[in-house]
């Protein structure tokens, strides 16, 4: 079975390493050349709530060789429609793309190869690229998994035989609720990958302090509102159901929520947000494809989305430069302090 993670950055590069590690034969595919040299000449070095070093298999993306039996897919959503067509025609007959990402991409991909040869994956881990071929994994060992599911026409056999593969790093769970899982993702992304970048800190930024966690278990109201109108059942994030664990209707219960935000996100705090990372970087971020698909959603099913309307916004200024990721930043939602 030939494999390749397209777009091993931090998450990929970790994901490949664990891989490799326990002996399952990967691609590493990246088109950074500085970061693609230091895997080949060093290997891969994780750090952060790990520390270890294995050689693994890095190459250009003008070095792949299909077919692929399975291409796991961890870019970022605003290049999908070039990327996933370059890649179509490496794929094996049977062979499958895994997309990684965040988001609710696997329609659009399925537009491209079919929905029977699309799988969506939701990461419950978060990472970070600190020097080429060095990745901090920023989540707690014994609280990583993967949340797994496929499109219409996916075979029980094309699952299982990624799951197997995942499983080299970690448990992973199949479930028949995809859109559920990928909105149970997208809320935890929307509310501290979204509030994290804009006041320039990372998880544990937003849930430890007090006015970022008032502003966000108002964004996570406002996310599970938005689904259950357009039909989605939230899917249990590593077994714990966080509708019932933060949605609210009265004022015991939304302060409830705002105690218990720490403890929940306790093994995670450490996380620093991708779309942070991006800024960072001077890149352009997801902010369309995460807090813009509430929008979205919001608008068309008739639910107001405020604080995530506010998250889009804020973050858009700090891209064009106009704002830097600040704590005071969170005074843009000075009216949701409540």
């Amino acid at each position: 079975m030939k494999c390749a993670i397209y777009g091993a950055g931090s998450l990929g590069t970790i994901l490949g390493a664990y891989l490799t590690k326990s002996g399952f034969p990967i691609e590493l595919v990246n088109r950074n050349v500085r970061h693609v040299t230091a895997l080949r000449e060093k290997g891969a070095h994780i750090t952060g709530t790990v520390d270890f070093t294995t050689p693994v298999n890095a190459i250009l993306p003008d070095e792949m060789q299909g077919p692929y039996d399975i291409i796991f897919l961890m870019t970022k959503q605003l290049h999908n429609p070039e990327v996933v067509t370059m890649l179509k025609p490496m794929l094996a007959d049977d062979g499958v793309i895994v997309t990684l990402q965040n988001g609710i991409p696997e329609p659009g991909i399925a537009e491209i190869i079919g929905e029977d040869r699309t799988i969506g994956c939701t990461v419950e881990w978060g990472a970070t690229m600190t020097d080429p071929g060095t990745c901090v994994l920023t989540s707690d060992p014994d609280s990583l998994s993967f949340h797994m599911g496929g499109m219409p026409g996916i075979t029980e056999d094309k699952l299982d035989r990624v799951k197997g593969v995942l499983e080299h790093m970690c448990p992973v769970d199949i479930e028949d609720n995809l859109l559920g899982a990928r909105w149970s993702k997208l809320l935890i992304n929307a509310t501290f990958s979204g509030l994290g970048t804009v006041i320039g800190g990372t998880f544990g930024s937003v849930t430890e302090w007090a006015p970022a966690r008032k502003v966000a278990v108002q964004c996570m109201k406002e996310c599970i509102d938005v689904a259950r109108a357009g039909g989605v059942t939230f899917a249990p994030v590593q077994g714990k159901d966080i509708t019932k664990l933060f949605y609210y209707k009265n004022k015991v219960k939304q302060r409830i929520a705002e105690t218990i935000l720490p403890i929940a996100l306790k093994k995670h705090r450490e996380i620093v947000p991708s779309m942070l990372q991006d800024l960072q970087k001077g890149k352009p971020c997801e902010v369309d494809a995460i807090n813009g698909v509430v929008c979205e959603w919001g608008r068309k099913y008739g639910v107001p989305t405020p604080i995530n309307d506010r998250i889009v916004e804020v973050i858009k200024k700090e891209q064009s430069g106009e704002l830097n990721p600040t704590l005071s930043n969170i005074n843009y939602f000075k009216e949701f302090f409540k």
